[in-house]
């Protein structure tokens, strides 16, 4: 299945063959995704592909400063016709989720997701209402460009299982897109290579990838040395300890292998852990950033061998 998203998703995106594989990775995890990058690197291409290739709803969300929590979530009104209140659900209701510059949203509109990409469900006027499987986010936001955005607090940082950065494209590259995008447009032939149903199939699949005890106490340890690091103010939390155990488990199931190496942890460290450090202030004077203490913290750390 992985194979056949891969290549699908490689006629709408041309190179950025790892960004692919982690985004793969978070889908089988159900995790969510920050996509960090300048306007125009094909985030929220990336993100159409993904959805069309998996043939799940997608819907996206342009977050701006009037964007309300409703707008995200739904309301409830009242049908005069029918005389009774009915819910009308809100963009959030889908399987993949754009959430597109949402740091540009406030923090009562940004906090509508929380109780959605924790639980899978949304809770209004006092009922809850699950919400499709699978359920991805995928937010961008611009790390440049930061005049009227609302930073995103720790606790919604914490929610998202992986931060990447999809990056220009080198000079073939960008040579293959103008040809690619010269007579229409990749993305409106794409069609499916699998549907929801195979996808949960093997989220559930991947539980099964076999995890050694040296390989987990591996991965608690180097969670745990973000936490002792004098460079960090508040270090990566339990949930990040499972978001890396359970992002091996995937990156393994994708290299067709059947248990996790100590390579599969190093690999998905800083993805999965920088974007949830805060730096201590004397680290940020000293130019300090977040994925070089978790790059530090992998080199310090030894590794379980054979």
């Amino acid at each position: 299945m992985a194979d056949r998203v891969r290549a699908n998703i490689a006629r709408a995106i041309v190179g950025k063959p790892a960004v692919v594989e982690l985004l793969l990775a978070a889908l089988l995890c159900e995790g969510h995704v920050l996509l960090e990058d300048v306007p125009g690197t094909g985030k929220t291409t990336l993100a159409r592909a993904l959805a069309r290739s998996i043939d799940c709803d997608f819907r996206r969300i342009q977050f701006t400063p009037d964007l309300l929590p409703t707008d995200v979530t739904g309301l409830s009104y009242f049908n005069q016709k029918l005389g009774e209140f009915q819910f009308r659900p809100g963009a959030i209701f889908t399987s993949v989720l754009l959430a597109d510059e949402i740091n540009r949203a406030t923090p009562r509109t940004q906090s509508a997701l929380l109780e959605a990409m924790q639980e899978r469900q949304v809770t209004i006027d006092g009922a809850t209402r699950p919400l499709p499987r699978p359920f991805v986010v995928l937010a961008t936001q611009n790390p440049v460009e930061l005049e009227g955005t609302f930073p995103l607090p720790e606790a919604q940082l914490d929610r998202f299982m992986l931060r990447l950065e999809v990056g220009y494209p080198v000079a073939d590259e960008e040579v293959e897109i103008l040809a690619r995008y010269e007579q229409s447009d990749p993305l409106d032939g794409l069609a499916p290579v699998t549907d929801a149903a195979e996808v949960l199939e093997h989220q559930r699949a991947i539980r099964a990838v076999q995890v050694a005890d040296v390989v987990r106490r591996y991965t608690v340890d180097l969670v745990r040395a973000t936490r002792i690091s004098d460079d960090v103010q508040l270090g990566a939390s339990p949930r990040a300890s499972l978001a890396l155990h359970r992002g091996a488990q995937a990156l393994a199931a994708l290299r067709g292998r059947s248990y996790v190496t100590p390579d599969d942890i190093k690999e998905l460290a800083v993805p999965v852990l920088a974007h949830r450090l805060i730096l201590a202030p004397e680290a940020r004077l000293r130019g300090r950033s977040p994925a070089e203490v978790v790059r530090n913290a992998v080199a310090r750390v030894p590794a379980p061998v054979e």
